[in-house]
């Protein structure tokens, strides 16, 4: 088994989520990896990833370079960059793992690895099967974070709700009307005596947050503010539950990550694919909606990210953290739980 720390290029659109989940992976694995994120000119930009020619022109001004040197892993993740990943490996002489991070959209056979959470419909030989989306949420960090914001959140109550806000999306819309039910709900959270631990987003919109901000201003109540450092992994740490807006699938997959009660906020509006998320997630036991109130449950929480960075090392017969679990042969297209 090599000892070698294998050398590995994340490759995106620059998108933060899909770039996350490939970081995630990395450092799931004890490595640093180079950051590669690409833009393609046309007509690369409007078919990929259906285009899988000349994939040397179709860097874009603004692109990060790809060029050999080859990585040992490449994790490539989003759209526009699944031609580029391909080239990767086409230009490397098959050397570079290509690991392809959610439905590529294009046969599992031309990658060495896919991963693809439940709710996407490929499958395969190849094909690891998460139960949500890949995140850089630790025990590690958690704790950290609890040390850092244990201290300045010490004056709220318990039982203390992290509350994450997203909002408009593809799928999704923010409303007023989505708002005022949103800010009804936690209103009464808060009169109940829950201390409540608030973050928007640039999503949920200027007119919503302050609708939000409003309704909201018990002394058991903090809602950030946006300055200073980000209090999310805080929360998350601090959090005796959980609330998401439905509009995110990383928020979900982050929140489930703690093993904590979560409960899922709905706005208006809706797609297949994320319906179809967020049904299994309340079939298995992950999440249940929010009403207002608070349920409290128990699940083991799924630990995807480890369990894609034990895939790839257990490929390329490497062990760089102890903690990857190397001897789980069911790795390859399992599905859910």
């Amino acid at each position: 088994m090599s000892e070698r720390t294998p050398t590995c290029w994340v490759v995106t659109e620059g998108i933060a989520g899909t770039e996350n989940q490939c970081i995630g992976v990395a450092e799931a694995m004890g490595i640093t990896p180079v950051i590669k994120r690409v833009k393609l000119r046309f007509p690369w930009k409007q078919l990929s990833p259906w285009l899988r020619l000349g994939h040397q022109y179709a860097l874009a001004a603004g692109s990060d370079s790809i060029a050999a040197p080859w990585p040992d892993i490449a994790l490539v993740s989003g759209r526009k960059a699944v031609g580029i990943g391909l080239d990767i490996k086409r230009q490397s002489g098959g050397k570079t793992l290509l690991v392809q991070i959610q439905d590529p959209k294009l046969p599992a056979r031309l990658f060495d690895i896919v991963i693809a959470p439940q709710h996407d419909d490929i499958r395969g030989d190849n094909v690891v099967v998460t139960t949500a989306g890949l995140h850089r949420v630790t025990p590690q960090k958690l704790a950290a974070a609890r040390d850092t914001w244990g201290c300045k959140l010490a004056a709220l109550p318990a039982p203390r709700v992290a509350v994450m806000i997203g909002g408009n999306s593809r799928a999704h819309r923010m409303t007023p009307a989505a708002a005022e039910k949103l800010a009804a709900g936690l209103q009464k959270l808060a009169a109940s005596g829950a201390g409540l631990m608030v973050t928007a987003s640039r999503r949920t919109g200027e007119d919503n947050a302050a609708l939000l901000r409003a309704k909201l201003t018990a002394k058991n109540v903090f809602f950030w503010d946006g300055q200073g450092e980000n209090p999310y992994f805080g929360f998350l740490a601090l959090a005796d539950y959980i609330i998401v807006t439905e509009d995110s699938v990383s928020m979900a997959s982050e929140a489930i990550s703690t093993g904590k009660p979560v409960h899922i906020a709905a706005l208006e509006g809706g797609a297949r694919r994320l319906d179809n998320f967020h049904r299994l997630l309340r079939e298995q036991g992950y999440t249940r909606p929010f009403d207002g109130t608070l349920d409290n449950w128990r699940y083991d929480p799924p630990r995807d990210t480890e369990k894609v960075a034990a895939a790839i090392a257990q490929k390329m017969n490497i062990n760089l953290n102890p903690d990857l679990d190397l001897n789980d042969k069911t790795q390859m297209n399992k599905e859910g739980k």
